[in-house]
Formats: structure tokens, C-alpha cells, sequence
């Protein structure tokens, strides 16, 4: 549901957010030989959800979800700095926040379990702190920083029954290269609470070294075989660690809005200057899924126009690609 909120808003060059509402509707119109979307992945915050509801409040957001025939799947904490939380690298206040927007996140979490619209899933976060400038003044000081936030989040996660996935992406400090994130997730070292969420958009540009040049598995003019050979390393450094997934497409292009540094661009899933073979891409990640707890893929399309989101043929579109990739990996 989060392209209905992600990189909207009421600023000059913004658009407005979709409401919740509506992004169920129109993930409830797509169909593809007579299968459609079965639940929906889910950002806690305003305006689709207001993360301090009460339970019955949220219960009623629960029955709307059901009533459009879905389940909920993975949930987004709202960490970062304008929402509930902040920098996971921050001061006493700023991680305070942040654990604040994690318990929050548990909280619905359990109100949505219990009703029964949510049966699977994980609670996403990352390092809320935007850029890498600031990380690189201490990297070691830095990301013990963010591994200690990280293991206080997860033991409040591990305590609702819950797991958290963090979100592989550039813009993010401590998370911004394939190596780092990996350093990271061994310094909390809490495999069975805390993990790695992949999206193909944003992993393809880890091979790339945006944001970290020095663990660039691949330079510009690449072959389709050191293309693999790079995706291979990256996913055999990452996958074990992978409890969540996103499958999306990339065109090889960053853009950077407001804080944010240079960041992944999704471009629709048939984007004809798309750099992946989604399909054969997705499996790299989904090798051996269910024996970490995958259970369902989701897709992403942050920052997608809302004219793209409104055209039912984008909805179709993923969802094709989506069920290739189900079928193509042993997914029922």
C-alpha cells in the first residue's frame, strides 16, 4: 500500500497521497487469468493509518481490508524523523523514537493477528538515517550504533512474536552497500528476529556501489555473465539472511528527494529500459524461501506517479510478473 504514500504529499512537485481505500480497490481490479492479489504489505502511518488508533479503530480498518478479499502480509514501521521515530544512529531521544515506532508497529501487528486478517509477515524497518555522510565520519562507531538500536528493536519484536526485515537500500546510513548491510545484520546477530528484506530495484544498484563505490561488484558496460557472477556473490553474501522480498524492476537510475541521498528508482515491472530479468533475478533471492519463513512476495512501486498507479494495466502488469515468478519458483 505504500506507493500511495511514499514521496507524496503537499509540497510544491509533490502529489497527493492515495488513500488507503483507493489502493485496495485497485489492487482488488487486477486479474490475471483468473488469479488476482491475495493480501496486501501495509505502511503504518497517516493518513492511510494513524499508528497511536485505538484497537477497535483498528479493527474497522481490518474488516475494510478483509472485505476487499485480502489477508495482511508484512508491515512498515513508521521509524523515520516526521513520523513517529528517528535515526536508528541518533541520540538517546532519537532512538528512544525509534523503538517507540517499533512497539507501535507490534501493537497492530498483534490487534491485526488477532482479528485474523493477518496470518504471516514481518515488521520492516531501517536505519532512519538518511544519507551516509554522517555514517562515514565513524563507520565502526556508527553501525555498533545502529547493531545496538537494531538488537533493542528486535528483542521488543521477539517478545510480540514478531520478526523485523531490514530493508536493503542506498539511501540508508550502515545499509547503504551490500557489505555493509551485511556487516550490520552480523553485529546485531539475531538471525531468528532480525533480518534482511530484498527488493530487486534496490539490490541491483548494491552491485553497482552507488553510495559505496568500494564494494561495486560490477562497472559500467557489463556483460550478461559478470552480471550473474556479481548477482550470485551479492545473493550468496544476502540470502541467508533474506526473510522478506520484493519483487520490482530497476532502469539503472538514482534520484535523491528533499534529505534523502541518491536512492533506488523503481520503474514499472515492463519498463522497457528495465535492467533485470525479473524472474530469473527473483530466484536468486527465493532459493530455499520457506525454510526461512518466507511465506508470501509482495511488490514495490514507491514513488510511482499517481496516473501510473491509477492505469489498471500497472496493476495487471506486476501481477503477471508476479505469478511468473510463483510459478517459475515453486510457489503455489
Amino acid at each position: 500500500m505504500w506507493p500511495g504514500l511514499v514521496g507524496k504529499g503537499d509540497e510544491e512537485g509533490q502529489e497527493p497521497p492515495i488513500s488507503l481505500e483507493r489502493m485496495l480497490d485497485l489492487s482488488a481490479a487486477a486479474e490475471v487469468d483468473g488469479r488476482k492479489f491475495d493480501g496486501i504489505d501495509y505502511f503504518l502511518f497517516l493518513p492511510h493509518t494513524n499508528p497511536e488508533a485505538s484497537d477497535d479503530e483498528l479493527k474497522v480498518i481490518a474488516d475494510l481490508i478483509e472485505s476487499k478479499g485480502f489477508d495482511v502480509g508484512s508491515l512498515v514501521a513508521p521509524v523515520w524523523p516526521g513520523t513517529v521515530g528517528d535515526s536508528a544512529m541518533g541520540d538517546d531521544e532519537a532512538t528512544g523514537k525509534f523503538l517507540d515506532a517499533v512497539k507501535m508497529a507490534c501493537r497492530i501487528a498483534g490487534v491485526f493477528n488477532d482479528h485474523g486478517v493477518r496470518k504471516r509477515g514481518v515488521i520492516r524497518i531501517d536505519s532512519a538515517e538518511f544519507g551516509v555522510e554522517k555514517w562515514r565520519e565513524d563507520k565502526a562507531a556508527n553501525t555498533a550504533k545502529i547493531a545496538k538500536t537494531f538488537r533493542e528493536a528486535a528483542q521488543i519484536a521477539e517478545g510480540h512474536g514478531e520478526r523485523l526485515a531490514a530493508e536493503g537500500e542506498i539511501c540508508w546510513a550502515g545499509m547503504h552497500s551490500w557489505k555493509d548491510m551485511l556487516d550490520l545484520l552480523e553485529e546485531v546477530g539475531m538471525p531468528e528476529t532480525l533480518g534482511f528484506q530484498a527488493d530487486l530495484a534496490h539490490t541491483y544498484l548494491y552491485t553497482l556501489g552507488y553510495n559505496a563505490p568500494e564494494h561495486a561488484l560490477l562497472q559500467e558496460g557489463y556483460s550478461e555473465e559478470e552480471f550473474y557472477a556479481a548477482y550470485e556473490t551479492m545473493t550468496d553474501k544476502l540470502r541467508p539472511w533474506t526473510i522478506d522480498f520484493h519483487v520490482a524492476q530497476n532502469d539503472g537510475q538514482v534520484h535523491g528527494a528533499g534529505s534523502h541521498d541518491k536512492t533506488g528508482k523503481h520503474c514499472p515491472a515492463d519498463d522497457p529500459n528495465g535492467k533485470l530479468d525479473i524472474v530469473k533475478c527473483s530466484g536468486y533471492w527465493l532459493k530455499d524461501a520457506t525454510s526461512r519463513g518466507i511465506e508470501h512476495i509482495c511488490w514495490d512501486g514507491c514513488m510511482f506517479p499517481n496516473a501510473t498507479l491509477e492505469n489498471p494495466d500497472t496493476w495487471n502488469v506486476i501481477l503477471k510478473a508476479m505469478i511468473d515468478v510463483s510459478d517459475a519458483h515453486g510457489w503455489s
